[in-house]
């Protein structure tokens, strides 16, 4: 479902976090406001992938 490089968030709300490592079920993610990049793991379900609010388009 998820692979690295993708974007996300947590269902619940937080930071934007960039999938560093998939293994089956869990993801190994970085905040991409963390100029460490600390990895933090989170189960698949608990986030989805990250999108903007609002309409971002050109007018």
């Amino acid at each position: 479902m998820f692979k690295v490089d993708d974007f996300v968030q947590s269902k619940t709300g937080g930071p934007k976090m960039q999938v560093t490592r998939v293994e089956g079920e869990l993801l190994w993610c970085a905040r991409i406001d963390d100029p460490i990049k600390r990895k933090i793991e989170v189960r698949a379900d608990s986030v989805n992938l990250y999108h903007e609010e609002g309409d971002f388009g050109v007018c």
